[in-house]
């Protein structure tokens, strides 16, 4: 079965065409072959187009994609080769589309009809950066390939449905909270579930067996405590807004910053909201840059300036979400890295685990400066022999998780009658 796996984010959309055997049983267990495979990035202003078919080189292709839906146009025609046509090449089967928020209503991977995208649609105001682009996304592998091939969305919210009561809940009026829906919702749940995957390989220990605590860090950033391969906590809250330090997102912050600056600082609603989602993290402390790159070279150069402390913040604030998270899981087997951030910057990583020896975090200095940007699905050791817990980095594969949730949602039997987009 070939599955054409869609990851849309904030300005970019990854995409996967895979293969699954379907001789070999239950066939998302299977490890599927990956036929295609690309980005299509800076979505808007300047877009570009990475792609790479199995067996041949990577190639930059210009392309035209002011938004997300005419980016998957130039994928699926991209997909089409030379027939240029609505039939695509490799027959692909189905189209999994991750979703950033699921809200109440979605727990599970579910068959896009009418009234899911619309469902979709309604939630964009709880994800304002990701769920229009998924949405858009959507809308753009309607457009071209109509009602023939079936659609899932696959919501970054479900991993995060086991949190318990107590992590789950704020505290705030229950009435309330139950009427709208006012509770932990957590995001990255594909990155989450793959690094705590590719963890307990890594230890080579069943993960039902594994208290694990897993990084994404990149543009957005979020960490997890999973217990058992289920999360039992996560940093991102009701909105992907809440937690650690990100690109251009604030993380914590007192919500009473919210009032004054309407009060006193002559700010709309709307201005907050696009003051601690668009231009606060990393952006906002440096004065630079979202991009963590940038970033640390300004750091390096002037060790005093905004950069250097912005460098200083984000490190704290991981360190302090482990901290957190040990006390929660009652200890660790591993700490896993993921995420742009996390699979490359070897200097992060350090600076993050610097003065944790007490909980017994120890890198290797030699393993983690080697353990740049592994493939996905390839799992690096950084951790000092013997240290407990062990730290891992993870090659992400939020892709093949998509598609094995989707192949999973299609080969459930049906539940109602909805007509596919």
């Amino acid at each position: 079965m070939k599955i054409l796996a869609v990851n849309s984010g904030s300005s970019s959309l990854k995409f996967k065409l895979v293969e699954f055997d379907a001789g070999q049983g239950r066939m998302s267990a299977a490890s599927p072959s990956i036929r295609a495979e690309g980005v299509v990035e800076e979505i808007g202003p300047s877009p570009r187009m990475r792609f790479r078919e199995s067996g041949k080189a990577e190639v930059q292709i210009a392309c035209h994609a002011a938004t997300h839906a005419e980016a998957m146009h130039g994928v699926l025609e991209r997909l089409a080769g030379e027939r240029r046509s609505r039939e695509l090449a490799w027959s692909i089967e189905a189209v999994g589309h991750r979703v950033v928020h699921g809200g109440e209503r979605f727990r599970d991977p579910v068959r896009i009809d009418d009234a899911v995208f619309a469902a979709i649609d309604n939630l964009t105001e709880l994800a304002p950066l990701h769920n229009r682009g998924c949405v858009e996304g959507i809308k753009g592998t309607r457009t071209v390939i109509g009602s023939k091939i079936p659609m899932v969305a696959v919501f970054d919210t479900g991993f995060h449905r086991s949190l318990p009561p107590k992590a789950v809940t704020y505290a705030i009026d229950q009435d309330l909270a139950r009427k709208h829906g006012l509770y932990r919702y957590g995001f990255h749940g594909l990155a989450h579930a793959s690094m705590a995957a590719l963890g307990a390989a890594a230890l080579g220990r069943p993960l039902t067996a594994l208290r694990l605590i897993t990084l994404q860090l990149g543009n957005g950033c979020s960490a997890a405590a999973i217990e058992g391969g289920r999360s039992v906590d996560t940093s991102m809250g009701f909105t992907p807004l809440e937690g650690l330090v990100m690109g251009t997102r604030s993380g914590d912050v007192d919500p009473a910053l919210v009032a004054y600056l309407v009060r006193h600082g002559g700010f709309t609603i709307e201005e907050v909201e696009r003051l601690l989602n668009e231009r606060s993290g990393l952006l906002g402390l440096s004065g630079l840059s979202h991009d963590m790159r940038e970033v640390l070279l300004a750091a390096e150069v002037e060790p005093d300036s905004r950069a250097a402390l912005a460098v200083e913040v984000f490190c704290y604030r991981v360190r302090k979400y482990i901290g957190a998270y040990l006390a929660a899981l009652g200890g660790a087997d591993a700490i896993v890295f993921g995420g742009g951030i996390g699979e490359r910057s070897a200097l992060i990583r350090a600076r993050i685990c610097e003065g944790m020896e007490w909980c017994g975090i120890r890198l290797d200095g030699v393993r983690n400066e080697a353990a740049v940007g592994p493939d996905p699905g390839v799992v690096l050791q950084i951790g000092a022999d013997g240290a407990r817990p062990a730290c891992v980095v993870a090659g992400v594969d939020e892709e093949i998780e998509i598609a094995r949730a989707t192949v999973d949602c299609l080969q459930k039997k049906p539940k109602g009658n909805g007509k596919g987009l």
